[in-house]
C-alpha cells in the first residue's frame, strides 16, 4: 500500500468535477493499492464552506473521504516548525508548507496536488509531490 497524502485541491476536484481533472481525481481516491494520510488543514479547507453554504453531497464526500484516512497528522507543533522549514527552503506558500509537513510527518510517500506544475510545491525534494494539474 501506498501511504498518500491528498492536498484540498484534488479533494475539491473531485468533489465537484466532472472535467479530466476531475477523473485523475477519483481514480486516485479509487486506487486500491493506496492508505490516505491527511491533517486538520485538509479538513479546515474543505468542510466549512461546503457546510456553511448547505452543499450536502459536497460535505457528505469529504466526510466519507475523512473517516477513510488511515493516518492523521496531529502533532501540530512539529508540523508547524517543520512547515515553517519547508517554506524557507522551498518557497512555499503557508499552507502548501504545512501540507508537506504533515505529509512528511506520518511518514507519507507521496503527496498529490492539483498545483501548476510551475509552483513552489512542486520542487519540493522532501516528499515526492505528484501534480494532477493540466490545462482545461
Amino acid at each position: 500500500m501506498i501511504l498518500t497524502y491528498i492536498d484540498a485541491g484534488v479533494l475539491i476536484a473531485a468533489a465537484r468535477g466532472t472535467n479530466p481533472i476531475a477523473m485523475k481525481a477519483l481514480n486516485i481516491l479509487d486506487d486500491p493499492n493506496r492508505e490516505f494520510a491527511s491533517s486538520i488543514f485538509v479538513k479546515l479547507e474543505v468542510l466549512p464552506k461546503s457546510i456553511f453554504h448547505k452543499k450536502k453531497f459536497e460535505a457528505e464526500f469529504y466526510e466519507i473521504f475523512f473517516n477513510s484516512v488511515k493516518s492523521w497528522a496531529n502533532s501540530i507543533d512539529s508540523i508547524v516548525r517543520g512547515g515553517y522549514q519547508e517554506a524557507c527552503k522551498s518557497g512555499l506558500a503557508a499552507l502548501d508548507a504545512l501540507h508537506v509537513a504533515s505529509a512528511i510527518s506520518v511518514g507519507a510517500i507521496e503527496l498529490i496536488t492539483t498545483e501548476k506544475p510551475d509552483k513552489p510545491i512542486n520542487k519540493v525534494s522532501s516528499i515526492k509531490v505528484i501534480s494532477i494539474w493540466f490545462k482545461t
